[in-house]
């Protein structure tokens, strides 16, 4: 029977080239999804930056709107000056929550998993008695 060993061995041989060219397929596959998804990235975040330009554009306008609308009781350079005297304020309050948030979140270290993590080896190990 050495003609079917043969045609078995062929056989081998043919799954075995499909499998390899079925991975090759794969693989291309997920190249060019990832290049998709990686481009479809790069534009959502081109046009995030676009829209944080603007909106950065669009708060210095409504700020100048309200220095010229104070402007009108009031002489320009002091509508200006309250203008900016409320931005620096903002900023300020802004300034000690950030500051404040980053205290609470330093040092980055997850605390309750690392608890957790000591009680589970104690329990491990029997509360230390063996």
């Amino acid at each position: 029977m050495p003609g079917r060993a043969d045609g078995v061995a062929a056989e081998v041989h043919e799954v075995v080239e499909r499998t390899r060219s079925l991975a090759r397929l794969e693989v291309e596959l997920a190249t060019f999804e990832l290049r998709q998804k990686a481009a479809s990235l790069g534009a959502g975040a081109a046009a995030l930056a676009v829209a944080a330009v603007l909106a950065l554009y669009a708060v210095g306008f409504l700020l100048a709107t309200v220095a010229a609308a104070l402007a009108t009781a009031l002489p320009a350079w002091l509508a200006i000056l309250l203008v900016a005297t409320g931005l620096v304020l903002v900023t300020a309050v802004a300034v000690v929550i950030g500051v404040s948030l980053l205290r609470r979140g330093a040092p980055p270290v997850p605390e309750q998993a690392v608890e957790e993590a000591k009680l589970t080896a104690v329990a491990v190990r029997g509360n230390g008695r063996g």
